[in-house]
């Protein structure tokens, strides 16, 4: 199973903790600000708020806390002004990670950042060094005792997703960014829930990893994921539905 869907899974375990939850609203909460400062409040002519949004819906954000962000992020309410910055670099076995802040504290942010990736035998490298290993596209993440294939084929694909793929215990709808919105509402409009819709990086290649280089890729990856001014974190790892399980053990 690769990097994407792998951490897709262990994140979606991981999220039915309050605390969680209460950390995945803050970050919504940037991305919809940053999103609304950019490109304006109306999500009709503004696609990075609209895919925002969609994600917070997805999320059961209250409305509520939507609209404050937006406001926040046009200037109607007072907020804090935030930075982003994309970090680039290897994990252990050579692993491709991509990480995306929001900060309002530079120094603090590239600190922690450095410090999780030395900690877990990674390197941060220069802007460009992996990017180039993935590929942006919109993904909705299903457990198969939810949908079955069939049902988001005749749906998905009549909206103009690209491809579902088998992940084990998933399914994942994969489309280009631009059809993300319209595969978002035919799926809605059907009544199936995603537990996860975002516009994504994929990874192009995998990279297989076993033993201590695996353990220590998932630990790289939960530090990264608990830093407060990380929004996304992508890798192209690929480890073992076995491995995991030993992993666990």
């Amino acid at each position: 199973m690769s990097g994407h869907s792998k951490w897709s899974t262990i994140k979606h375990k991981k999220g039915a903790a309050d605390a969680k939850r209460g950390r995945l609203f803050t970050k919504l909460i940037k991305e919809i600000t940053v999103a609304a400062r950019q490109g304006g409040g109306d999500q009709d002519s503004n696609p990075r708020l609209r895919t925002a949004i969609a994600t917070a819906k997805t999320n059961n954000m209250p409305a509520d806390n939507v609209t404050r962000a937006i406001k926040r992020g046009t200037g109607e309410l007072e907020g804090v002004s935030y930075e982003e910055i994309a970090f680039e670099g290897y994990g252990p076995g050579g692993v491709a990670v991509m990480v995306n802040t929001v900060t309002d504290n530079r120094n603090r942010c590239v600190s922690d950042v450095r410090h999780a990736f030395s900690k877990y035998n990674g390197n941060l490298g220069e802007q460009g060094c992996v990017s180039w290993m993935f590929e942006r596209k919109g993904v909705f993440t299903f457990s198969k005792e939810d949908v079955t294939e069939e049902q988001l084929m005749e749906v998905a694909l009549d909206a103009g997703a690209e491809d579902i793929t088998d992940e084990e215990n998933l399914w994942q709808v994969i489309t280009s960014p631009e059809d993300f919105d319209a595969v978002h509402k035919a799926i809605d409009d059907a009544g199936f829930k995603p537990f996860e819709a975002e516009v994504s990086m994929l990874p192009q290649s995998t990279v297989k990893l076993t033993g201590k280089d695996a353990q220590t890729m998932l630990k790289l990856m939960d530090a990264l994921e608990d830093i407060d001014d990380v929004q996304n974190t992508y890798a192209n790892f690929d480890i073992s539905e076995e491995e995991m399980e030993k992993l666990s053990a």
